[in-house]
């Protein structure tokens, strides 16, 4: 099997680790093959692929997500460098919702997240020269567009970075709401 899928503690959200084939000429895996996905429950038609550069350690990019009915789901992974991944469940009648799970995504140690649509993602950048890949089953959307403040206490997130870089916008973005 080319894939294991690691359900984690809110239900929808999988930490997927592909397996990796090493020689000395370096390595190949596979990070997406929608059969083995949906035999392990995850069905996602992806539309989009998005790359995120950060040039600096502790750059926060987050909590983003699109409101209904442009809802995303991502299948998010490291390709160069680590980031500290979050996804915050805002699923109406969920009994998680406003919980989170975050988890360490690297580089050298490949592993993919998969968020289900209805969860809020941001993820801060634990080393200089961080690039992020992601797979979204629905188009962007800018008037669907929306955030939670990354620093909700609330959502009671611990980031490892105390003080970090943030965009205008995602400075702004408001609390989180029962």
């Amino acid at each position: 099997m080319p894939f294991d899928f690691q359900p984690l503690a809110i239900p929808g959200l999988v930490l997927v680790r592909p397996r990796v084939f090493a020689d000395a000429r370096g390595s190949f895996m596979e990070s997406w093959r929608r059969d083995e996905f949906e035999r392990a429950g995850i069905r996602a038609d992806f539309v989009q692929d998005n790359v995120a550069v950060s040039t600096r350690r502790g750059v926060l990019r987050g909590l983003h997500f699109q409101r209904e009915p442009h809802a995303q789901a991502k299948l998010v992974r490291c390709v160069s460098g680590r980031i500290y991944d979050v996804a915050v469940d805002l699923r109406a009648g969920s009994a998680t919702r406003g919980k989170h799970v975050a988890v360490e995504l690297a580089a050298e140690s490949p592993a993919l997240l998969f968020v289900p649509r209805g969860f809020a993602h941001g993820y801060v950048t634990l080393t200089d020269d961080a690039v992020v890949e992601y797979k979204v089953d629905g188009a962007y959307v800018p008037e669907a567009e929306g955030g939670l403040a990354w620093d909700d206490p609330v959502l009671g997130i611990g980031w490892p970075v105390k003080d970090p870089i943030l965009s205008g916008r995602d400075r702004a973005w408001p609390r989180f709401e029962a």
